[in-house]
């Protein structure tokens, strides 16, 4: 929301003209998945001091193309006091947000680990599954699997804090090291810690790159860079000095563009206006030179000028 200093009829019906910089704007928003409101009260937002000058519209506001708030903001003049622009003023719902700063885990390789995985292969031991004959009994028979697994995960697994140093690749014999530090503040309790901590995160990724390896992934999922990114902005494609910002228009332009010449009446003649070239003979070659042309040849290449591929 803001004053973009921009007037246009997309916005401004009094403005009879349409610039490219507010396809621009529009196109920019709407890569941050924006739309442009309207309000419910339509008017001018700056009031101009100037003999002759109209009022005009350049006070925008922007919201998330979902929003139930969409084009029911107000323009408020009477409020503007000493300025020339009226404020622009929404209601948006904030509604209350639980923030869990705890989660319950199990650190892999640890007790509770093994405990976890013991408790379910006992509990899965006398699960009855000698009734499968039907969708229902299978639904009551996945459900039971997926209620013992929650049950032990609740049993063995341990309530942790969750900050901005909490580590994926810590592990319990990491707290140990560091526990025994902070009872002796030694020297060597401090190396052996260090120690710890590097061959545990050397082991946890090297089993993460072993996942990534032999699964349908590549080792590029290892990078930053390769995650998803948002799409540059581009410019919508114009016809007659309109952008194309719906089907219909877009067909109307392709349309248009290429069948403008379909019932157009072509003159033959004009081909005997082109210059005649003399005719040349090939030029000569050895069966040598012909057959290392014939080893470069490959059927994986495109067609050449002549239009003709390897296995014509």
């Amino acid at each position: 929301m803001g004053n973009f200093n921009i007037r246009d009829n997309l916005w401004d019906p009094s403005f009879p003209f349409h610039s490219s910089i507010s396809d621009d704007l529009i196109m920019v928003a709407d890569s941050f998945d924006l739309s442009l409101s309207a309000p419910i009260n339509p008017g001018p937002t700056r009031f101009s001091d100037t003999v002759r000058e109209s009022n005009s519209v350049i006070d925008l506001m922007f919201l998330h193309c979902s929003s139930a708030e969409l084009d029911r903001h107000f323009i408020l003049p009477d409020y503007r006091l000493s300025s020339d622009n009226a404020p622009l003023t929404i209601n948006i719902p904030i509604g209350d947000e639980i923030v869990q700063s705890t989660k319950l885990s199990v650190i892999p390789g640890s007790d509770q680990e093994k405990d976890f995985i013991k408790d379910v292969i006992l509990n899965l031991q006398v699960l009855d599954t000698s009734n499968i004959d039907s969708v229902e009994n299978l639904n009551l028979v996945v459900n039971r699997l997926g209620s013992i697994i929650e049950q032990m995960w609740f049993k063995n697994a341990k309530r942790t804090k969750i900050s901005k140093h909490s580590k994926q690749w810590w592990s319990q014999s990491c707290s140990s090291a560091i526990n025994k530090y902070r009872a002796s503040r030694s020297q060597e309790n401090w190396k052996a810690f260090k120690a710890t901590v590097k061959e545990t995160k050397r082991s946890f990724f090297d089993n993460k790159i072993l996942e990534i390896a032999n699964s349908r992934h590549g080792p590029w999922e290892l990078m930053n860079w390769v995650k998803k990114r948002r799409l540059p902005t581009t410019e919508a494609i114009k016809f007659n000095g309109s952008p194309c910002l719906s089907l219909d228009s877009l067909w109307n332009a392709l349309h248009n563009s290429f069948n403008n010449a379909l019932h157009c009446q072509v003159d033959i003649n004009i081909l005997n206006e082109i210059e005649r070239k003399p005719c040349q003979s090939w030029s000569p070659f050895s069966s040598q030179e012909f057959k290392t042309a014939i080893l470069k040849c490959t059927d994986s290449s495109a067609p050449g000028p002549d239009k003709m591929s390897w296995r014509h």
